[in-house]
């Protein structure tokens, strides 16, 4: 007498409101992606030990004599000496020197803003022959070396009475950076969906309703990438400050005042300590735009 068969139960059919089951990934493609991890995560590592490293070696060496700098690199320093710090500001005088940097960069980042997205709106709007016309012809800025056009800015401050002045270096900087704004933010703008641009249109809205309400809030991590992008380009700009604000202790900027520390028997230590003084100010700022920037990212991901 045969024993009676276990009934064995069938799977239901997937009807259209179930999804189907998916079948499990292959054994190679899960050990292949639990492989990929771990080598990720060693080469993020790397790279963050790369970007650390230098300002480790800033850091450590504004605290150590000479002696220590060359002799023990990475090494903390025996004595810690915060007094090069007060040195390094009193030298240089670096009050004045951070004071006219965050002045300049700050005027010329508001005005290449200010011409820079209008300008690109414009852009953005057309796909004419005139508008590809005028965006090559920003894009001609890129073809001048910036040495190419020292003299003829000297003489243009000359002429117009402001050379040695800090106001044709605020300026000047916003005209050597439209070009790149321009055609950065216009990319950028582009991107505005047209359906939005006609439901706004159709509402009434204006190009200051559209520009203010629609493309800028769009366009929002552009604005905030071209302004990181020129704020270290007008704070580490030195060949034009040194030629046309000089070497005046009240009108230089801090990229002119920090040289001041070199000297025959230079403390290399107080020139450090410097840097990293000259450096805080635009790590600061970085660090709240680049903040606001993934926060512009992030909305803009949400809202899409």
């Amino acid at each position: 007498m045969t024993p009676p068969r276990t009934p064995t139960l069938a799977r239901p059919p997937a009807t259209a409101g179930t999804p189907a089951a998916r079948p499990a990934p292959a054994p190679r493609a899960r050990a292949r992606r639990r492989a990929r991890t771990p080598l990720a995560s060693l080469l993020s590592w790397l790279y963050a030990l790369l970007l650390a490293a230098p300002l480790y070696y800033l850091l450590v060496s504004s605290l150590k004599t000479n002696i220590e700098i060359f002799t023990r690199p990475f090494a903390l320093p025996r004595d810690w000496l915060w007094g090069n710090f007060s040195t390094a500001w009193r030298t240089a005088r670096l009050g004045p020197a951070l004071l006219n940097s965050v002045l300049i960069s700050g005027v010329a980042i508001a005005l290449t803003l200010g011409l820079a997205v209008p300008a690109a709106y414009a852009l953005a709007r057309q796909d004419g022959r005139l508008a590809r016309l005028i965006t090559g012809t920003f894009s001609l800025g890129f073809l001048v070396p910036p040495f190419a056009a020292l003299i003829p800015t000297v003489i243009l401050a000359i002429k117009l009475e402001l050379f040695y002045t800090r106001e044709f270096q605020m300026l000047f900087l916003p005209a050597s950076a439209l070009p790149l704004s321009v055609l950065l933010l216009t990319q950028f703008m582009r991107t505005v969906p047209h359906a939005l641009v006609e439901s706004a249109t159709l509402d009434g809205a204006g190009n200051r309703r559209l520009l203010r309400h629609v493309f800028l809030p769009i366009a929002m991590p552009g604005v905030v990438s071209v302004t990181i992008l020129q704020l270290l380009t007008f704070w580490n700009e030195y060949l034009f400050s040194l030629t046309i604000t000089g070497t005046d202790p009240e009108l230089r900027t801090a990229q002119v005042a920090l040289p001041t520390l070199i000297s025959d028997s230079t403390a290399f230590g107080v020139l450090t300590a410097g840097t990293v003084l000259t450096l805080l100010p635009v790590y600061v700022a970085y660090a709240l735009a680049s903040r606001r920037m993934q926060e512009a990212l992030t909305s803009g991901a949400v809202k899409g």
